[in-house]
């Protein structure tokens, strides 16, 4: 008899036990989904330190840009934002993240901060739905895109700038662009949005300088 109520007394020990960790691993599990839900951060269009233009030489100016699709390391174009560069360590944030990939964010931030500082002119981003065709492009290499080992807000691009006949001459630029960030990712989102908004005031002025359009 005092068997019997060993092995009972055992047996609801045991399953007393087994019922305390299913809960306590519940629970974990239930913690861990709710604090892995990403923070997501979208760049944003940011007014010309440049006074506008609203028209220049009707000889030269194009109606229609298409922006191309930038070219962007996949170390950069990922779903969570990368924080800082230090050269041989990437600091990726473990919940906050990219709203919409980089390499479509970017050109369209580009393309909405160029309509502003040429009124002029018609942008748009490749593989958007257009009936025209565009009469130049703007080609884009991303090579940095975070913030430096001193807190800084860092941009670093390629651009291209060239009307749509094949024989056009180019304009080629290196863009290196820094500004203080404020602390954490959206003061770093911020920062970046304002160096788009930079390139922008750079790149409206090589659109500017192209050469005519040739006599059909």
């Amino acid at each position: 008899m005092e068997k019997k109520k060993l092995l009972a007394s055992t047996g609801s020990f045991s399953r007393a036990v087994l019922g305390g960790v299913l809960l306590a691993v519940t629970s974990v599990t239930l913690t861990a989904c709710s604090s892995s839900d990403p923070v997501l951060y979208t760049l944003q269009p940011v007014t010309s330190a440049v006074p506008t233009v609203s028209s220049f030489s009707g000889q030269t100016a194009p109606t229609l840009v298409e922006i191309r699709r930038p070219t962007i390391p996949e170390t950069l174009d990922r779903d969570r934002v990368v924080l800082s560069d230090s050269g041989y360590k990437l600091d990726v944030a473990k919940t906050d993240a990219w709203s919409a990939p980089l390499s479509d964010q970017i050109p369209h931030v580009l393309a909405n901060d160029l309509r502003h500082r040429l009124p002029g002119t018609s942008f748009f981003v490749q593989d958007d739905a257009t009936s025209a065709d565009p009469q130049a492009f703007v080609e884009l290499v991303v090579t940095r895109f975070s913030r430096d080992t001193s807190g800084n807000a860092v941009m670093d691009a390629q651009v291209s700038v060239h009307r749509a006949d094949s024989d056009a001459l180019k304009t080629n630029r290196s863009i290196h662009l820094s500004m203080p960030a404020a602390a954490g990712t959206e003061g770093l989102v911020s920062a970046l949005s304002t160096l788009i908004g930079q390139a922008a005031d750079q790149i409206a002025g090589d659109i500017r300088t192209l050469p005519p359009a040739p006599k059909q």
